[in-house]
């Protein structure tokens, strides 16, 4: 009998610590306070403007005057190409467009010429055809006369053809010095902006052809974070909003940015889309590519019932949380708006002052009207 007794006891024992002993919990007070909303989002360091410098002609490669990580200026030289024999094209370009304009010169006094020799046979075959008339001279002085006429007016005309074709040969030889000395311009090549140079690719003395990449140049004005946000947080987005930015090799210290773009194509798999954040100041080491998580701040308020996101509960789909009442856990319904990196607000189901509950034990779930014991 005794045996029986202590095993019913302690059955006892353990059917009253299951059942009716309080559950050991951490109680947490509501308060009022500052709240900013944010929305989180995993991305990488990009650049948005990124440039391939390379040459325009098939030339050998002189010089290249800066290295991996130089900063440049926009019109800075940054390489040579061996320019011997495109100076050389010019300098020919050159004299033919000086005898193509002598030639014109040339051609102009012929004319000069020409006409003066139309316009005096041109008094002469009058002079002739007045003695004609008046029956001074015979027929074929008036026919010769004539003649004369005609072969002044056919020089004068070859002399103005002539005076056409050297006009266009000086047209020409211009636009072939242009395009030569533009030819030559290419033997040097400058950057097209302010920006840091990231990757060298060539050195000095081979032969490169157009689109081999010497360098890789980036704009370090425009360092944008591309991350990947929910779509589930659009509404609440637009450019021009405030965001902090940290990267990994940095944890602790978040540095400033803004929404410069939004995404307009959701990824199928994920259901997230790309949300551009230009960053406002950089790392002391940083790379394009590294990874860094972005908070966007959609929302600001100065004085709102503040709760820890851990505390809330979701039971079908309605938000809730435990709250002390009496030494008993009671089941509240609650209405969530801001919601921050770890805070939430809490517009309706909470006053100040209601103490929060949560069991110590992360596996232990509370029941409504649940006797606790709060520390």
């Amino acid at each position: 009998m005794i045996k029986w007794a202590v095993l019913v006891l302690i059955a006892g024992v353990v059917v009253y610590r299951l059942k009716f002993a309080p559950v050991p919990v951490t109680g947490h007070a509501v308060q009022t306070g500052p709240l900013v909303a944010e929305v989180m989002g995993t991305g990488v360091l990009n650049t948005h403007i990124k440039t391939t410098i390379s040459p325009r002609i098939q030339e050998r490669l002189v010089a290249v005057l800066v290295d991996q990580n130089d900063v440049v200026t926009n019109g800075q030289l940054l390489a040579r190409l061996d320019d011997g024999e495109l100076k050389q094209q010019v300098a020919v370009a050159e004299a033919t467009l000086v005898s193509a304009k002598a030639t014109a010169t040339r051609v102009r006094v012929d004319e000069s010429r020409a006409k003066a020799m139309e316009q005096q046979a041109r008094l002469e075959q009058q002079r002739a055809t007045d003695l004609a008339r008046n029956k001074v001279s015979s027929q074929a002085d008036l026919d010769k006369a004539n003649e004369q006429l005609r072969v002044a007016e056919v020089d004068l005309q070859r002399t103005q053809a002539a005076i056409g074709e050297a006009e266009s040969q000086v047209i020409m030889a211009e636009k072939n010095l242009a395009y030569q000395q533009e030819r030559l311009s290419y033997t040097v090549i400058f950057s097209p902006y302010d920006g840091m140079v990231t990757r060298r690719d060539l050195d000095p003395g081979g032969v490169v052809v157009p689109g081999s990449s010497i360098l890789q140049l980036i704009s370090t004005n425009e360092i944008w974070a591309s991350a990947w946000v929910d779509e589930t947080a659009a509404a609440g987005l637009r450019p021009g909003q405030t965001a902090r930015v940290m990267f990994r090799s940095e944890p602790a210290r978040s540095y400033t940015g803004t929404v410069a773009r939004l995404g307009r194509e959701t990824d199928r798999e994920t259901r997230e889309f790309v949300v551009d954040v230009q960053v406002r100041e950089l790392p002391a080491n940083w790379t394009i590519g590294q990874r860094a998580e972005v908070y966007i701040e959609t929302g600001r308020a100065a004085s709102v019932l503040v709760l820890p996101q851990r505390l809330v509960q979701w039971r079908a789909g309605q938000s809730g949380v435990f709250v002390n009442n009496g030494g008993a856990a009671r089941w509240r319904a609650v209405t969530l708006g801001l919601r921050g990196r770890e805070n939430v607000e809490v517009t309706q189901g909470l006053a100040a002052g209601d103490q929060v509950v949560q069991p110590r034990d992360p596996k232990q779930e509370l029941t409504d009207g649940q006797h606790i014991s709060v520390r």
